[in-house]
């Protein structure tokens, strides 16, 4: 089970996403980025997070420990923005965190340019990700981090963020399990992942039996009140049936088609092209306030 532990002290927002999650010190000395149940995303995104993580740490990729963490909203009584304090309020109770990296780095495109990822490696993180409909690991927001990167030892990648995972459970439509999903611009897709070894590797280890221990750590309360379901067994029960059942059609869904660099760039260039010809003349000439210095802005287009 999930280890539960009590926050202690609220060191600060996150703003980078729209769940705005917070860094708390808890009382067994760890630092951990406290998710919320109240956030915009809502307790589903919490559920996400617990079964993709798990069960990718069961297959041996990298992700930082969840817990369970009782949050007072009394600590964050310095918060200076009363919607995160509203967020707060309405989030006093047991939340999800997960152990914060101490200086590791976003996975960017700049970053990318420079790192190495094993083909094999690159192929298990975009296959959990297909398995687990998870199509918020792009080349524009890969939640994927680097850590450690103080020299200690080699920088790693790791998995963060799966609230946008498991699609399927927003409408339940669990019809479908071999569905195919877009992954041709995922954040490794140019690192030529090797999806069928890790298909190979992976699929067997994702059994029942797994699956149920990975589901019975969603707390009860995150569980409640789905409209098909009469109690959170039955709703650990589709979770556990439709992966299951997905895993057992991954020659269906597994994705082998993914663009170079070059071709991604030029998508780019050309999506940028169409936007702009659509845009109004009078659009097209406001300035670029975050490309240039403030110096060097034309601000005669709008003089106020």
């Amino acid at each position: 089970m999930l280890r539960k532990v009590t926050a202690t002290r609220y060191i600060e927002p996150l703003r980078s996403g729209g769940s705005v999650p917070g860094v708390v010190e808890a009382d067994d000395l760890g630092t951990y980025v406290v998710k919320f149940t109240a956030s915009a995303q809502g307790r589903k995104a919490l559920v996400a997070e617990v079964i993709v993580g798990e069960l990718a740490r069961a297959l041996g990729l990298r992700f930082p420990e969840l817990v369970l963490v009782h949050f007072d909203p009394v600590i964050a009584g310095h918060e200076e923005h009363q919607e995160v304090r509203n967020l707060h309020a309405s989030s006093a109770g047991v939340n999800l965190g997960m152990d914060y990296l101490p200086g590791a780095r976003d996975f960017t495109p700049e970053v990318a340019d420079a790192f190495r990822v094993d083909p094999l490696e690159a192929g298990r993180i975009v296959w959990l990700d297909a398995l687990t409909a998870n199509v918020d690991r792009t080349v524009h927001s890969s939640n994927l981090m680097i850590w450690p990167t103080l020299g200690i030892a080699p920088p790693r990648l790791w998995l963060i963020d799966h609230g946008a995972a498991l699609v399927f459970h927003h409408r339940w439509d669990l019809s479908a399990p071999e569905k195919s999903y877009d992954f041709r611009h995922h954040a490794l897709g140019h690192y030529a992942p090797d999806v069928r070894a890790a298909n190979a590797e992976l699929a067997p280890k994702v059994t029942e039996e797994l699956l149920r221990e990975v589901v019975s750590e969603v707390p009860d309360a995150w569980l409640l009140g789905e409209l098909d379901f009469a109690t959170p067994q039955e709703v650990r029960e589709a979770y556990v049936g439709y992966l299951h059942a997905r895993v057992r059609a991954s020659d269906v869904w597994l994705p082998t088609d993914f663009p170079t660099r070059e071709e991604i760039a030029a998508e780019e260039a050309l999506r940028a092209a169409r936007t702009q010809r659509g845009r109004p003349k009078w659009l097209k000439q406001v300035p670029d306030l975050h490309g240039k210095p403030a110096a060097e802005q034309d601000w005669s287009v709008h003089p106020g």
